[in-house]
């Protein structure tokens, strides 16, 4: 399998991007902002139609749409967070400019790259090349230095962002630079799964980490372990299987490992439960 270059590509960048998804998906569950990967799916899906109906690289619509949306829902603050109804209109807005730039894409004679922008949607990770491979490497490297960075503050904010105010950190500026980063890190891993998949990988191993974890840096760790490991074995299973593509394998792998991690928990609940009856009098 490693013999084929496609595959050492796919290795390198799948590993660099799991591991900045897993790192932003769990401070996304942990803030309660998994909306906020779902509505970055949906403006990548825009943002990179946009480009390609204008005929320019979809990579320029998708990074500079995703990084502006999650920079102004940072500016948002607490009003980032509105009701069901509100959130679903709003994507679904979105989304309607996404198919109104992929009718203008289809018919109009300057658009050229269409295989760029179907790998925006679907992902395409056996198709990088190694400028690609190294884009996807230097994005997600920076997004976790920054990350990492910011961690220790960016919990506290989390954890009790009143307290962590009145300690002086800085709450807003961390969440309008979280935000920004995590619309970085939604716009490189479009090339693993996809605008359409983006959500699993971005929360299925970070809720695994959530229900595993004891500790927020365990979780956290666990985090990205879970992610990596999703795109290693898809990617594995995507080989061996040739009709099964490999966005679709990473995807379902992570699933797997959140309702294993959630069946896991329950039944451990429950026979706690039992045994501690069972010792009463």
């Amino acid at each position: 399998m490693l013999t084929h270059e496609f595959m050492r590509n796919a290795l390198l960048a799948g590993t660099f991007i799991g591991a900045a998804c897993g790192f932003v998906g769990y401070f996304l569950v942990l803030r309660a902002q998994v909306f906020a990967g779902d509505a970055l799916s949906h403006v990548a899906f825009t943002g990179a139609l946009a480009a390609a109906a204008l005929g320019v690289d979809v990579r320029i619509g998708l990074f500079a749409a995703t990084i502006a949306v999650g920079i102004g829902m940072g500016g948002l603050g607490d009003r980032a967070h509105p009701d069901d109804v509100t959130i679903g209109t709003v994507f679904a807005w979105i989304l309607g400019l996404g198919v109104l730039f992929l009718a203008l894409f289809t018919t109009s004679g300057s658009a050229t790259n269409g295989t760029a922008a179907v790998r925006v949607l679907f992902g395409s990770l056996f198709g990088l090349s190694r400028g690609d491979v190294a884009l996807a490497v230097a994005v997600s490297a920076v997004a976790l230095a920054a990350l990492l960075g910011m961690s220790r503050p960016l919990l506290f904010a989390s954890l009790d962002p009143r307290v962590a105010a009145a300690r002086a950190v800085p709450v807003g500026l961390l969440g309008l630079g979280f935000l920004g980063i995590v619309g970085l890190v939604a716009a490189e891993a479009t090339q693993a799964v996809g605008a359409l998949l983006l959500l699993g990988l971005v929360a299925a191993p970070a809720a695994a980490a959530h229900e595993l974890g004891r500790t927020p840096f365990a979780g956290l760790a666990l985090s990205v372990a879970l992610a990596v490991g999703s795109v290693w074995l898809g990617l594995v299973l995507a080989y061996e299987i040739s009709q099964l593509p490999p966005s679709t394998a990473i995807v379902g792998v992570a699933a797997a490992l959140y309702a294993v991690a959630a069946a896991y928990v329950r039944l451990s609940g429950q026979f706690g439960e039992m045994s501690g009856s069972s010792r009463k009098p």
